[in-house]
């Protein structure tokens, strides 16, 4: 309803003259920043082509776009998790675009192999501590989660949350799933409570004194320093960074990213759109709003950002998240992490 209501505002402008005589790009996305908003905007006074966003939790999109078809209205999906991309790409929704302007600036490891998605910023999933009851020096890898020495000290949200499907698929990527499972299983051991809550409330429980190591992105801790409840500012002050695998394969690296749908009639906007997303201008954004990192390299950082300091990122092609995604859904449930 919402949708079409949208479309039929839509056209009462374009009668009154009010917008540029150009029919809208439609994006249904996971995401719900206002600076996505502010950059949709930006593309529409830029290039005269209106943007209209369906906003919807992942799995709900999914299957609106399933149910619709060739039907749809969509034209872009954007989902926060290179998972959620290449479900989309298995489910053959999503149309191959040839851009030399998304494959110069995207770093190969955070666009799809066969070009039917692309990233454009960046998360790395971290641990958060309390550095009152824990030594950085104890930190190291999330291999050494798994350790006896955390047994009760560990927070993390549930298994059916795709960042940490994409976690354990990295570690399937870099170890094997008979290592994984293990792993899984000793981490879930090690919990103060069981798996629940939003990455910011494992931030609140660290604070809190409810477990003193947290899984995390990065860009939740920014987000709770710049909250406008200042108790929120105050806990999240509280807090420290470490990034884990510095040693070896790197930190979890994971992308919000974009794809055209195979059904969009508008293929060649919406590719702008994209291309957009990775302009100058539009990285810029990421790391000075939402506190994510840019995926253009080249692009300064926050002053926060700046503050955690620098970290080698694993360099895992997130397109192989997907398949081995699918295999840590079953390794979570042997591990009987919730």
């Amino acid at each position: 309803m919402q949708l079409k209501q949208t479309f039929y505002l839509t056209f009462i402008c374009l009668c009154a003259g009010i917008l540029p005589a150009n029919e809208p790009l439609v994006v249904y996305s996971h995401r719900h920043y206002a600076a996505d908003e502010e950059l949709f905007a930006s593309f529409t006074e830029s290039t005269g082509i209106p943007v209209h966003v369906l906003k919807a939790g992942a799995n709900e999109l999914m299957e609106r776009l399933k149910a619709e078809g060739e039907r749809t209205r969509a034209d872009i999906l954007i989902t926060a998790d290179a998972g959620r991309l290449d479900e989309a790409k298995a489910a053959g929704l999503l149309a191959q675009i040839h851009s030399e302007i998304l494959k110069t600036r995207i770093p190969e490891p955070y666009r799809d192999v066969d070009s039917q998605w692309f990233g454009f910023p960046r998360r790395a999933r971290v641990l958060v501590y309390a550095p009152d009851r824990v030594n950085p020096e104890e930190l190291s890898t999330y291999e050494d989660l798994a350790h006896p020495k955390w047994r009760g000290r560990l927070l993390c949200r549930s298994s059916n949350n795709i960042y940490n499907q994409s976690l354990l698929a990295s570690m399937i990527a870099a170890h094997g799933e008979g290592p994984a499972l293990n792993w899984a299983r000793d981490v879930r051991r090690n919990m103060a409570r069981p798996p629940q809550g939003s990455d910011r409330d494992q931030l609140r429980a660290v604070a809190a004194g409810l477990g003193d190591v947290a899984i995390v992105n990065t860009y939740y801790l920014g987000l709770l320093l710049h909250s406008p409840d200042p108790r929120e500012r105050a806990l999240a002050k509280t807090l420290r960074i470490f990034f884990p695998n510095q040693q070896d394969r790197g930190t979890h690296m994971n992308i919000s990213g974009g794809a055209v749908l195979k059904s969009s009639s508008q293929k060649d906007n919406a590719t702008r759109l994209l291309e957009f997303l990775v302009s100058d201008q539009a990285q810029e954004v990421f790391p000075a709003v939402t506190y994510e990192y840019p995926v253009v390299e080249g692009i300064e950082w926050s002053d926060l950002q700046k503050s955690w300091g620098s970290f080698h990122a694993d360099d895992l092609n997130l397109s192989q998240l997907g398949e081995d995604g699918r295999k840590s859904v079953q390794l979570f449930n042997l591990a009987d992490w919730e």
